[in-house]
């Protein structure tokens, strides 16, 4: 999707609070009884331009990047995932088939996150803060035009910090995306960072959604076969992004911050145990001021899980609250099912239509462009 002419203001097209997409609202008709629309916050876009503007920008970057990425992944896996996004480019571009595949899915909105290839943690901070400004335009000008349809995240640098919450303010103030995709470290960084303060702080004034992906795993090539780099890697970056937030105290800091963990928070949610015993007999796991299962109830998850148990106890252990439909569209390690997959959890129906529709809806997620006005206030 090209960004040009994307220069989309608050106040731009598609200022909608939660639009209803050709399945209907709540979409019944798929187990689910809800007024509010079928949101799927965990699917993706690719915009080709700014892969060219790094390629352009930083060749040898990029080159040390692609070279890192085959240590990580096999070359397997590699040939693999190349043949798998190439087949799928029609459903990371073009708007119709995203529309039609969601129709076929009975999902009313998406919220569209650029690919987490599109990090690029090794740029520069110039080239960094001009391809997120790119990413949020790019993202902006997609929602634009199916604002009934999409909401949009954005994409700010891991890797400065410094950059972060002017980066912030371009996608919600700016772009009026909904908020920011963020992976789960960058070289130098961790999310229980001191440097991260003002960006956390920011973005609970904004109200903005925090959506937690990784992309790669800093176990490199430990998980170079059998595509270990993304079954066992995800779950791990998930659950490792998410104790540094909980251990070092950011969640007590800002009990505002409304963050998202794809794949429904990797191995952290429900084995949590050992990290409490953790906390009550070791005094270094006591910057937190409560036991790090209880901030369960602080976060959210995606519905992304794959099996009716993991589901089940997903929703178990946070509460069917704390957890959002989630897809993974269009790779192949998502679903084209994700309703199918939530009815067959079993888990009754308020339960459900909170997964689907209803926590979404109280976290003012939904279809356009511009931020509401409590947050408007604040920007």
């Amino acid at each position: 999707m090209s960004a040009a002419g994307a220069g989309v203001s608050a106040g731009g097209a598609g200022m909608t609070g939660a639009g209803v997409g050709a399945g209907g609202a709540g979409m019944t008709g798929a187990g689910v009884s809800s007024a509010a629309p079928v949101v799927d916050v965990h699917a993706h876009a690719i915009f080709p331009e700014l892969q060219r503007l790094v390629a352009t920008g930083d060749p040898e970057g990029f080159e040390a990047h692609q070279r890192l990425e085959a240590r990580r992944n096999g070359a397997a896996s590699l040939e693999v995932s190349g043949a798998m996004v190439g087949a799928r480019i029609p459903q990371l571009t073009v708007l119709e088939r995203r529309l039609a595949d969601m129709d076929a899915a009975g999902i009313d909105v998406q919220l569209v996150s650029p690919s987490p290839s599109h990090y690029y943690p090794f740029l520069g901070s110039r080239l960094a803060a001009e391809v997120a400004r790119a990413a949020n335009r790019a993202v902006a000008s997609l929602v634009s035009r199916a604002p009934d349809r999409l909401g949009g995240l954005g994409l700010v640098p891991l890797q400065h910090p410094q950059l972060m919450v002017e980066l912030l303010e371009d996608a919600v103030v700016t772009c009026g995306l909904r908020g920011v995709e963020i992976s789960s470290f960058a070289p130098g960084v961790e999310l229980s960072g001191e440097r991260l303060e003002p960006f956390w702080a920011r973005a609970s004034q904004l109200g903005a959604v925090l959506f937690l992906h990784p992309f790669g795993c800093s176990l490199d090539e430990r998980l170079d076969r059998y595509y270990l780099s993304n079954t066992v890697g995800q779950p791990v970056e998930n659950a490792v992004a998410l104790s540094h937030l909980i251990f070092s105290g950011v969640l007590d800091r800002h009990p505002a911050l409304t963050l998202v963990a794809a794949h429904g928070g990797g191995y952290l949610p429900t084995f949590l145990g050992r990290s409490d015993h953790a906390w009550r007999v070791r005094p270094e796991a006591r910057e937190c001021a409560e036991a790090p299962s209880s901030y369960l109830r602080r976060l959210y998850f995606d519905s992304l899980v794959h099996t009716p148990h993991a589901l089940r106890a997903l929703a178990a252990a946070a509460g069917a609250d704390r957890v959002l439909l989630g897809s993974d569209y269009p790779f192949d390690m998502g679903v084209d099912d994700p309703l199918e997959r939530l009815r067959a959890a079993e888990l009754g129906e308020a339960q459900t239509a909170a997964i689907a529709s209803g926590t979404a809806a109280a976290l003012g997620i939904g279809a356009g462009l511009g931020i509401a006005a409590s947050e408007r206030r604040n920007a």
